[in-house]
């Protein structure tokens, strides 16, 4: 099945022309790289005056944090499932309901302690841009 067409609104239907030194492409290409943007669609924002936001992805190979990830990951897979039981027209209960909203806290309270540790781990050598 063909990829459906987009809109004419949609289509960019004008070329622009544009010549770069060798060290200018290849910084054009490495800026465009660091936001995650094909160096077109980089190019396309910066001459609109739009600010293209570059993302830093940073790995710390670090037992504790990983556990840690780990545990929101499940923890996350259980207030899916509940998210699921209320949407399905689950019975709701005030005490339920409270025990959810404390619940809610102590992650909030956990993710402000990952941070701060991950602040202690700020030098690591381990740690690196990805």
């Amino acid at each position: 099945m063909a990829r459906p067409k987009k809109e004419e609104t949609l289509q960019h239907g004008h070329q622009v022309m544009v010549r770069f030194t060798d060290v200018e492409y290849e910084l054009i290409k490495g800026y465009a790289k660091q936001t995650g943007y094909p160096v077109a669609v980089y190019v396309r924002k910066c001459s609109l005056m739009e600010t293209p936001q570059i993302t830093y992805n940073i790995v710390a190979d670090l037992p504790e944090i990983q556990k840690l990830a780990e545990e929101f990951g499940k923890i996350g897979n259980n207030l899916n499932q509940i998210a699921k039981f209320f949407h399905m027209g689950g019975a709701r209960s005030l005490a339920m309901q409270n025990q959810i909203s404390q619940c809610i806290t102590e992650l909030h309270d956990l993710r402000e302690e990952v941070i701060r540790m991950a602040g202690e781990f700020h030098g690591n050598t381990e740690t690196h841009r990805s």
